[in-house]
């Protein structure tokens, strides 16, 4: 550790750099270039960025290493390059370091930057604390043997992510000062939710030496979560804004706010109670100038009453005491309660429609109804297709038929905070009933060139509705009470990597699954082979039952849609000649299959392909119509 890194974080004030990216692509960079690399192809581009920026006054300059982690640099196919570009980063900023102290007598420190990984964690993504942990590690262990005086872990959206930076600094780094640096929106929460509070405990209590916040909206919004974070922390914080939100001018992105705003900033953050200042995107050597002249002209005496007056004390309540605990699984819905009492459900799925006129998917319903099916499966745009919402068509079964629905709810179309809203609006509007999807891509459907989201995938999504029930929206913060939904999942006993799927399927129960629905079975074989490899974590299965209406959609169902189907099956629907022999056929071995699962499952779940619904309920043997 260098001399006299100890006085950064002894609660005098510290200036540290500006945008290095805001610098890189005013030289001419394009903005899709992996900025990390340049460390090697144009050090001498980036040293002169750390120059003007020690020149302006700056005590501290972050290394050009902010994407440089395995998962961001395998975006440009360069991850195997993760220890060369951050050496190389460390040794550029360690040498302009060395040359303005040699120049003009100047002490600056080097501070490895560390940005997020760029994809998200457990339990909203796929990719474990563990392996966060470990690219952080790998990011951080060549930065310190770079050379780098400190660690600064800095644009963090999610604090779970944030936490496991800091525990990879302490691993591979103990001797270095690790300080880190939040994101937040427009509210000043974290882009998972958390507020300043929590995040300043969280962090606190993690071990880092000094928190904070940067990039965000500006600098109004950074300097309230300074206030706030003040309030829970006693952690030396940083401030380092961005220049305001971006505009558009003649097809660039320009960063609006002067210097002269920049440098009022810093004289409010400080009497807010930050110790670090600095700037994040659109900042530039000009605004740091500006920022060092306000930090001199500061009296010295209204820093030590500054100090006496923001004594920190603890204000917000944990998350246990917002957690509420959920109605038992057979008071939340009717078919929480079937499943609850170990009764056989029956469901049958109608597809929305590619209009806005449902009337004959609520006459389906209805005739289902009367047929004595339990609940209507509702898909949401299966395929990728574009259709009525599933959400709508389920209200208005509810509404004008009154037989109970599940929601198929997907992560393709939604980021997690649109999924946050829908799923709200879905509880206080009646619908219990949650089949958490990730979803068909766009490529497959009628509209390829859509764009996808998947900001979480299934797993990610059950554990939001878990949260929901506990009372807890994706931040942890309290909603007032349970959504009460009753959550499921698929299963495809039929994939040919089993393994993979079972591992998901146990992550899923993990997370808070209730029962699942599998994708239709034709081999029983698999379906066996499945539950049995999921004996030590099962909830209670749906069995997909897929009444076939000729060899062509047998063909469909097992070429398009990856569907398990055994030779003999496509004998039989050949041998069946004509449209009604192949109707009927189709019909007699979803009949049989039903028998053969109805002992080792909890129910079965029958579509209606081509909006044969006496199809569905012949299967079901539910012939007449009950009182």
């Amino acid at each position: 550790m260098a001399v006299g890194i100890d006085r950064l974080f002894a609660g005098g004030t510290v200036l540290c750099d500006g945008a290095m990216g805001t610098m890189l692509y005013s030289c001419g960079v394009f903005i899709n270039r992996c900025y990390d690399e340049l460390n090697l192809s144009q050090p001498e581009m980036v040293r002169s960025v750390h120059q003007q920026y020690l020149q302006a006054g700056a005590e501290v300059i972050e290394t050009n290493t902010f994407g440089a982690n395995s998962f961001r640099l395998e975006r440009f196919a360069l991850r195997e390059k993760v220890r060369e570009f951050n050496l190389a980063g460390a040794a550029i900023a360690r040498q302009s370091v060395d040359a303005i102290r040699e120049k003009q007598g100047t002490e600056a420190f080097v501070a490895g930057a560390v940005g997020p990984l760029g994809v998200r964690l457990e339990p909203l993504g796929k990719l474990s604390l563990e392996e966060a942990r470990e690219a952080f590690a790998e990011q951080i262990s060549a930065l310190a043997e770079g050379g780098v005086d400190l660690i600064i872990i800095e644009t963090m959206m999610s604090i779970d992510e944030a936490e496991q930076a800091v525990l990879a600094a302490r691993q591979v780094a103990p001797h270095l000062k690790v300080a880190v640096m939040v994101t937040v929106d427009e509210d000043g929460n974290c882009l998972d939710g958390t507020s300043p509070e929590v995040a300043a405990e969280r962090l606190t209590a993690v071990g880092a030496d000094a928190i904070g916040c940067n990039c965000s909206s500006g600098p109004a919004t950074v300097l309230t979560v300074i206030e706030r974070m003040r309030e829970a922390t006693a952690l030396p914080l940083l401030a380092m804004p961005n220049a305001g939100m971006p505009r558009n001018v003649e097809g660039r992105n320009i960063y609006l706010t002067s210097p002269e705003y920049m440098a009022s900033f810093v004289r409010k953050a400080v009497r807010a109670g930050a110790s670090w200042v600095g700037g994040c995107c659109g900042t530039t050597p000009a605004h740091i100038r500006a920022m060092r002249g306000s930090l001199r002209a500061m009296d010295a005496q209204e820093s030590g009453e500054r100090a006496t007056e923001h004594t920190p004390h603890i204000v917000h309540a944990s998350e246990s005491e917002h957690r509420v605990e959920p109605r038992p699984l057979g008071e939340r819905s009717q078919i929480g309660r079937m499943i609850a009492d170990g009764e056989f459900v029956t469901m049958v799925e109608i597809v929305p429609p590619k209009g806005f006129d449902c009337s004959k998917e609520l006459a389906g319903a209805l005739l289902m109804k009367k047929r004595g099916v339990h609940v209507i499966n509702v898909p949401d745009s299966p395929r990728a297709s574009a259709r009525m919402g599933a959400q709508s068509l389920c209200v208005q079964i509810q509404q004008q038929v009154g037989i109970e629905t599940i929601l198929h709810y997907t992560c393709r179309d939604r980021n997690v905070l649109s999924m946050q809203s829908d799923l709200l609006g879905a509880s206080s509007i009646g619908l219990k009933n949650i089949l958490c999807l990730t979803g068909d891509p766009p490529k497959m459907g009628n509209y390829p060139d859509a764009t996808a989201v998947f900001d979480v995938d299934a797993i990610g999504l059950v554990n939001i509705v878990h949260g929901l029930n506990q009372g807890l929206d994706i931040g942890r913060n309290p909603i007032g009470g349970s959504t009460g939904f009753t959550i499921s999942v698929a299963a495809n006993p039929g994939v040919p990597d089993i393994e993979h799927e079972v591992r998901r399927f146990a992550y899923k129960v993990e997370a808070g699954a209730e029962f699942c629905i599998t994708q239709p079975v034709f081999d029983l074989r698999l379906l066996e082979d499945f539950l049995r490899r999921i004996e030590g974590f099962r909830i209670p299965v749906i069995a997909g039952i897929w009444p076939l209406t000729s060899l062509r959609n047998a063909e469909f169902m097992k070429n398009d849609l990856r569907v398990a189907m055994p030779d003999e099956i496509f004998v039989r629907m050949a041998a069946a000649g004509g449209k009604e022999e192949a109707l009927a056929e189709g019909l007699k071995i979803a009949q049989e299959m039903l028998a053969s699962v109805r002992g080792s499952v909890q129910g079965v779940q029958v579509s209606a392909p081509f909006g044969k619904y006496t199809a569905a309920a012949e299967v079901l043997g539910l012939t007449e119509e009950i009182a």
